[in-house]
C-alpha cells in the first residue's frame, strides 16, 4: 500500500514507500521521522525467517514512560515482534493497569431491579432469546465481551478458562448467567482472587492448569505471551473434544499499522511481544494442531484517536487523553464518533486493527456470527 493521510490530514508513507527511495539494506526513514533498519538478521520466532526483516524503535506510550524497545517485522510471514523481552515485565504492569481494576461481584441474589435487567440483557446476548432482553439490548447494548462467546456453542455446564483474565470481570458476568465451571489465570495480579460466587482467578499461567476445558479464551492476552507456540500446544492438549480456543488480538494486517507504524496504539511496547499478521497466525495455529474456523473483526475508533494522540506525543494515560474523559481531551465527542464510523468500514473490509480468531481442531464446533 502506498502513502496515505492521517486523520489530522498529515501525509504519511509506509516503510515500503521509503524503501523504494533508498537502499533496502540500510537505514530508511518514515514520514514522521521514525528511523527503520532494513535487512535485519534477527530470526522470526514464528516462521524462522532471517532475510530482510525490518527493525523499528518503539516507545512505551500507554503510561508515557517513553522507554524505547527494538521490534522487527518479518519479511516473510509479516509478524511484528519485540527483539528482546525485558527481564522485568512487572514494571510495565503497574497496579493501575486497566485489566487489574477490581471487578464488582455479580448480583447474588438478584438484589436490585438494575441487576435483574442486566442479567436479562446478557442472557439475550448469549442466546438471542427473550423479548425483554432484546429490548434492553437495543436500549443499552454495551457489553464488550459476551458477544464473542456467541459463536461457541456453550452450555451452562461448559468448562471455561479465561487466560490473562485480569480481575475476572467476564467470568463474573458468566457466573451471573448460570455458568459455574469457570477459572481465570493471570500472572500479573497481586494474589489469587476468590469471589463469593465461587469464581476464582489464580495468579498463575496456562501452563499451571491441569484441567480439561470446553473453551479457552484469550481476550487481548495472547499478544502478551512470550511463548506463543508452546501456549497454543498446551491449549490443544487441554481442550476437550469439540473444544474451541478463542483469541482476541490486534493484527498488523490492518490499515492502522500500515499508516501509523510506531505510533499505532496497539503496538503497545513492551507489553505486546507479538503483533500477528493473518498469515503468521495461520502458520502458528497449524503448527500447534489448530485451524482457524472463523474470524470476526471488532476494531473501534480507538485505533484512530489513540494513535493520533501518540503522533502528538500524548500518552494514553494522561491528563489530555480521551481515555480519561478529561475536561480538555485531544478530540471531541463528535471526532470520536467519526473515528468509530471509520472503524466500521475497516471491519467490513477486514482491515480493522483487531479481530477475534476461533481456533478449533474440529471446525463444526464454531458457527459464523
Amino acid at each position: 500500500m502506498g502513502g496515505g493521510s492521517l486523520a489530522n490530514g498529515a501525509s504519511i508513507f509506509t516503510a515500503r514507500d521509503c524503501q523504494a527511495q533508498g537502499d533496502a539494506e540500510r537505514t530508511v526513514w518514515l514520514a514522521d521521522d521514525t528511523k527503520v533498519s532494513a535487512g535485519v538478521k534477527a530470526e522470526c520466532r514464528i516462521c524462522g525467517n532471517r532475510i530482510d526483516n525490518r527493525e523499528y524503535t518503539v516507545r512505551e506510550m500507554m503510561f508515557g514512560l517513553r522507554h524505547t524497545f527494538p521490534y522487527f517485522e518479518c519479511s516473510q510471514c509479516g509478524c511484528l515482534q519485540i527483539a528482546t523481552i525485558p527481564t522485568d515485565m512487572g514494571a510495565y504492569y503497574p497496579p493501575g493497569y486497566y485489566s487489574f481494576k477490581p471487578a464488582s461481584p455479580p448480583p447474588e441474589p438478584r438484589r436490585t431491579l438494575r441487576d435483574r435487567l442486566r442479567v436479562l440483557r446478557d442472557r439475550f446476548v448469549m442466546s438471542r432469546r427473550g423479548v425483554l432482553g432484546r429490548l434492553l439490548f437495543k436500549i443499552y447494548p454495551r457489553n464488550e465481551l459476551l458477544p464473542f462467546l456467541v459463536p461457541v456453542r456453550l452450555r451452562t455446564s461448559s468448562r471455561i478458562l479465561d487466560v490473562g483474565s485480569g480481575s475476572g470481570l467476564l467470568l463474573l458476568q458468566l457466573r451471573a448467567l448460570g455458568f459455574k465451571r469457570l477459572l481465570g489465570v493471570d500472572p500479573f495480579i497481586d494474589h489469587d482472587i476468590h469471589y463469593p460466587s465461587g469464581v476464582t482467578v489464580r495468579k498463575s499461567t496456562v501452563f499451571d492448569v491441569p484441567e480439561e476445558w470446553d473453551l479457552i479464551m484469550f481476550h487481548h492476552a495472547f499478544e502478551h505471551m512470550s511463548e506463543p507456540l508452546e501456549t497454543l500446544k498446551r491449549c490443544a492438549r487441554m481442550l476437550a473434544p469439540g473444544g474451541c480456543c478463542l483469541l482476541r488480538i490486534p493484527t498488523v494486517s490492518s490499515y492502522a499499522w500500515e499508516h501509523y507504524r510506531t505510533n499505532w496504539v496497539q503496538l503497545d511496547a513492551p507489553r505486546h511481544f507479538f503483533l500477528y499478521s493473518i498469515r503468521a497466525l495461520e502458520l502458528l495455529s497449524a503448527r500447534a494442531g489448530f485451524k482457524i474456523a472463523d474470524v470476526v473483526y471488532d476494531s473501534s475508533g480507538f485505533q484512530f484517536w489513540a494513535s493520533e494522540q501518540y503522533v502528538r506525543d500524548v500518552p494514553l494515560v494522561s491528563e489530555n487523553s480521551c481515555w480519561n474523559r478529561s475536561s480538555s481531551p485531544t478530540f471531541s465527542e463528535s471526532d470520536i464518533l467519526k473515528f468509530d464510523e471509520q472503524a466500521k468500514v475497516l471491519n467490513s473490509s477486514r482491515r480493522g486493527d483487531q479481530a477475534a480468531f476461533y481456533l478449533v481442531k474440529n471446525a463444526s464446533n464454531c458457527s459464523s456470527l
